[in-house]
Parts: structure tokens; sequence; C-alpha cells
């Protein structure tokens, strides 16, 4: 039995809730996301541990023209940047308190005109600066299955 495609979303589109049922195709429909960014664009990435956000980000990468093979959760390192036509910025922020600390990182300096942005854990973000943000939820929705919910900013 063949499940039904990935959707392909379209810049401004609304993707109010898709089932993947693996890591590739989580990556699938973050790179197909990605494929319409311009620069400028900041993603904004909530779930609980292991529901998907650094594949998220490995198929933003894809997406952007980086290489999603580099794609590791910066756990450790809190911020990494990996370059393409499109530098992807990916800050993971699971370490931090969510009490202002991330301000350190000069996230708010990011992700510039010739840029992306990628923010794991974005809910210890105290106040986010950006004034347009695509807010992906991932939810554990089976075994490999999961749900992903992307807002999309207004106009």
């Amino acid at each position: 039995m063949s499940r039904p495609p990935v959707p392909n979303p379209r810049p401004g589109a609304l993707i109010p809730s898709v089932v993947t049922h693996s890591a590739a195709e989580t990556e699938q429909l973050a790179a197909s996301l990605a494929r319409g960014f311009r620069g400028g664009e900041v993603v904004l990435l909530h779930g609980e541990l292991g529901a998907g956000k650094t594949a998220f980000v490995r198929g933003l990468a894809r997406g952007l023209g980086s290489d999603p093979g580099e794609v590791a959760s910066p756990t450790f390192v809190l911020l990494t940047a990996y370059p393409g036509p499109l530098t992807l910025h990916h800050a993971d922020l699971y370490r931090l308190a969510g009490n202002g600390d991330e301000g350190e990182l000069g996230l708010e300096e990011l992700p510039g005109p010739r840029g992306v942005l990628a923010i794991e854990w974005a809910e210890r973000l105290a106040d986010p600066p950006w004034p347009r943000v695509h807010r992906v939820r991932l939810e554990h929705a089976g075994e490999d299955a999961r749900r992903v919910t992307i807002e999309e900013p207004g106009p």
C-alpha cells in the first residue's frame, strides 16, 4: 500500500498538518519549503526530544543547496553555519535556560539577507526579535511517524 506524497509547500502556503513516515519524508518536506526561500527567513522549530527537528534542518540544508550530510544537532556548539547559495545558520537552544541568555549568541543579527536561520528548541527564546517567522511544530505520531505543522508568516 503506497502512502500519499508529502505535500510540496510553496511560499505563502499554509501547511496545516502533515504526517511524515520517516526521517527522509520529514527532510523532503523541509527541502520543499526551503526551495522557496530567498534569504532573510527564520524558522523556529518546536518539539520534544527526538521529534525530528534536526532531520527538518537537514532538509532545509538540502533545499538551500548546502550539504545535508554536514548537519548534526549542534547541542554542544549552540550555533553552526552551513555554506551554500544561502548560508544556513543552525542554532540549538536546548542547553539554555530561556531567560534571555540566548542574547549572547547574537541571533538577532542573523540571518541576514543572504542567509536562513533555523532554531531548534525555539520555545527557549525569551523574546524572538524577528517580525516574520516560520513556526514548525514536530510531534511523535507513531514509531517513525511525525506530525509536522508549519505556520508560515503572514503578509
